[in-house]
């Protein structure tokens, strides 16, 4: 069982809930602390310490002496917001997971070639775990998050190993129900094999041509696969 949720998180939840329901909408105004804190529960210095918390991410614009402003934050906010947005897959736009795929189609070839060049034995280790991988979407899930994140890393530019954690979780659920249809494990398994032997032959240019063509072919199929649970269609 997870512990009980402290005060100061239950607020902050329940400001970005509000936010993301369009109950506060951008640019609006928040109600007065004496409302707040009633209708959440919570003591002022709770709430102000929530408020603290989510003007440091740009959800929101604390004006002393006056009143808080929400921010439009899939316009002003930043890589930190990524996190606590997929935590509240209710609330993300229907075309959310097609932007994200889209994002990996553009990135994923440059941080691949790096890796392949900078740290090439480090992938080929892990890609030769491929050929005992179950056919079990949460494995082929897992399994496949950790490579794309070994890729950041192993590329040596930090930047993207920033980007690809602010989608840790999300990023295995959004995997699961991509592989909980198995004609995906026949795209995936033969990319594991063909990208290990790219990075054996050293053949970089040819690895950013097959990653970006391979995940142009995964983004197709997603559009093929029923909503993730939760979220709004």
């Amino acid at each position: 069982m997870p512990p009980p949720q402290r005060p100061v998180d239950t607020a902050e939840a329940a400001l970005i809930q509000g936010i993301l329901s369009g109950q506060y909408p951008p640019q609006s105004k928040l109600p007065g602390e004496r409302r707040l804190v009633e209708e959440i529960g919570v003591t002022r210095p709770t709430l102000r310490e929530a408020l603290r918390r989510l003007e440091q991410d740009s959800w929101v614009t604390v004006q002393h002496g006056k009143a808080t402003v929400v921010n439009d934050v899939w316009r002003e906010g930043g890589l930190n917001i990524i996190s606590t947005l997929t935590r509240y897959p209710e609330y993300l736009p229907p075309n959310f997971v097609t932007k994200l795929l889209q994002v990996r189609t553009d990135i994923a070839p440059s941080y691949t070639v790096l890796a392949a060049q900078n740290n090439p034995k480090i992938i080929l280790d892990y890609l030769k775990q491929a050929a005992d991988l179950p056919n079990d979407p949460a494995e082929l899930a897992k399994y496949d998050w950790e490579l794309h994140r070994l890729l950041c890393v192993a590329s040596d530019n930090p930047v993207y190993t920033l980007i690809m954690n602010g989608f840790s979780g999300f990023y295995e659920q959004m995997a699961r129900h991509y592989f909980a249809r198995p004609d995906t494990w026949q795209t995936s398994r033969p990319f594991y094999q063909e990208l290990n032997n790219l990075i054996e032959a050293g053949e970089f240019e040819m690895i950013r041509e097959f990653v970006r063509r391979s995940m142009w072919e995964s983004a197709e199929i997603w559009t093929q696969v029923e909503p993730l649970p939760n979220q709004k269609i």
